[in-house]
């Protein structure tokens, strides 16, 4: 359980990023600057690999049904950030809100969810 709640942690603090990206994505539109977003994703990235780790090596009990949602819907925000990033930041091009919207959902979503798993069974 210490993974996955070191694992919500470190999601939680990627999340204060995607909060400040998505606030300057709608309030300036503008995308946000490169490190933030990298930043942001060095943080996301560590927590989907500690996530994926403890499920892999770890006995979770009834929690591993659920914190594998968790792991499926973070590929999914993963998925929407990478083309975020190599489709529109890398080439200049404004990050389309509906992209911004379905990634956040997802990141969402997984953390909820993975926060059901980390401290409601533990």
């Amino acid at each position: 359980m210490q993974m996955l709640q070191t694992a919500a942690i470190l999601f939680a603090i990627a999340a204060l990023g995607g909060v400040l990206m998505a606030g300057i994505r709608f309030a300036r539109k503008v995308n946000p600057p490169a490190w933030v977003a990298m930043l942001h994703g060095l943080l996301a990235a560590s927590g989907l690999t500690l996530l994926a780790y403890a499920l892999c090596t770890q006995p979770l009990g009834s929690a591993h049904d659920t914190a594998t949602v968790a792991l499926v819907l973070f590929l999914v925000a993963a998925a929407g950030g990478a083309v975020m990033s190599l489709a529109y930041k890398w080439k200049n091009r404004l990050l389309p809100a509906w992209l911004v919207v379905v990634h956040a959902t997802a990141a969402v979503l997984g953390f909820l969810v993975l926060l059901f798993a980390a401290f409601a069974s533990a």
